[in-house]
């Protein structure tokens, strides 16, 4: 972690992303420092990035999405516009939870949700079917969420 980070920096970031909803006055105890100190410091983290973004998990079988895919995606070109071009499909598509640009076998790797394998396979001709640039598509159907997360060690 960068230098200018101190250990109360760190305890911060640790506890927002086991849980956003801890009060800054336990935060402060945890640190050792003041609520208002401990605001500046959040504002600080924010303002350079280092927290992107604040967010609620939900469950997504609480919501009917009881499938996660995983999707090996190969491109036909990959010229700097058609990579740009699907990077912006991907992104705009909001079962598309994650996408990573990958070396190997496959262009991109996507997280993809769906509430079952009709909605799956309509999400298929959203993204691969109706993408001329799409060679080949390979899915694995996840059978149980062991984990999930993006928190870093810290």
């Amino acid at each position: 972690m960068d230098d200018n980070f101190d250990d109360a920096d760190r305890t911060i970031l640790r506890l927002m992303q086991s849980d956003r909803r801890i009060g800054l006055e336990v935060m402060a105890e945890e640190c050792g420092l003041s609520v208002p100190s401990v605001q500046r410091r959040q504002k600080r983290l924010k303002d350079a990035g280092v927290i992107k973004q604040e967010v609620a998990i939900l469950d997504p079988a609480r919501l009917d999405y009881n499938m996660t895919l995983i999707v090996l995606v190969e491109l036909e070109r990959e010229s700097l516009q058609q990579l740009d071009m699907f990077r912006k499909l991907a992104r705009n598509e909001p079962q598309v939870q994650q996408c990573y640009y990958v070396t190997g076998d496959a262009d991109f790797i996507l997280i993809c949700t769906a509430r079952d394998m009709q909605d799956f396979e309509e999400l298929t001709h959203r993204l691969f079917f109706e993408n001329s640039n799409v060679r080949r598509f390979r899915t694995s159907v996840t059978m149980e969420r062991t984990k999930v997360g993006l928190t870093l060690p810290i």
